[in-house]
């Protein structure tokens, strides 16, 4: 498959060469698995915790992030409600270095047009999102997932909880999504335990133990 990258805020239509606007590039075609690979970060997603604002359907917010293979599954999606914003909040289960994200959705005005990406702040709802974003894009209808909004990694390179914010559509009553992929990185939290030693007032500092886990990165590739 050949995936557009689209880099920042794209707001013209885009040629499928992309050579020469600075926004995108294509590239070269690539091995589905490896790219089913690549939008595992489904995986490290605490499912159980992941919310979806102004969803119509209870819990269909969730359905989205799923397999790369089911992208095209039409049976599970998430449509607004009162208007055309969605807010996912997307906790992880470590820390995460996001690249890349995909949205696909209708061929038709329900699709996005504006996503706006916030780090780092659980449980965030609609009146948080007046603050400045971490990332704007504005968005092309993508109804196969040949489309990546690739992030400004320095920006995202360790994010534990995510919110993306469906800010806009093409002009419908309600916005519909079916699948969001996540590329990147993934490892585990920092953890720090102390041995704690009984010492008298002359013992050596030698004997003040700390032992530190290191966390082991996990790529997504």
């Amino acid at each position: 498959m050949t995936l557009l990258t689209l880099m920042g805020r794209a707001t013209e239509p885009l040629q499928m060469s992309g050579h020469g606007h600075g926004r995108c590039h294509c590239e070269g075609h690539q091995d589905p698995a490896e790219t089913g690979m690549e939008y595992g970060l489904y995986k490290k997603i605490d499912h159980e915790r992941l919310e979806c604002l102004n969803e119509s359907r209870e819990g269909s917010g969730k359905l989205v992030f799923k397999p790369w293979e089911e992208r095209q599954d039409r049976s599970k999606y998430v449509e607004s409600e009162d208007d055309e914003e969605l807010l996912f909040n997307i906790p992880f289960t470590g820390n995460v270095k996001l690249k890349g994200i995909i949205v696909i959705g209708e061929d038709d005005d329900t699709h996005p047009s504006e996503m706006r990406l916030f780090k780092n702040i659980p449980h965030m709802s609609f009146d948080d999102t007046g603050r400045e974003p971490d990332q704007v894009f504005k968005m092309n209808r993508d109804v196969t997932g040949e489309l990546e909004y690739v992030t400004k990694v320095a920006r995202f390179s360790s994010v534990y909880h995510l919110s993306i914010h469906i800010a806009k559509n093409f002009g419908a009553e309600t916005s519909k999504i079916y699948y969001i992929g996540l590329r990147g990185e993934w490892s585990e939290s920092h953890r720090h335990e102390v041995t704690l030693c009984t010492y008298e007032a002359s013992a050596n500092p030698m004997d003040h133990k700390t032992d530190l886990i290191t966390p082991r990165t996990h790529f997504i590739a």
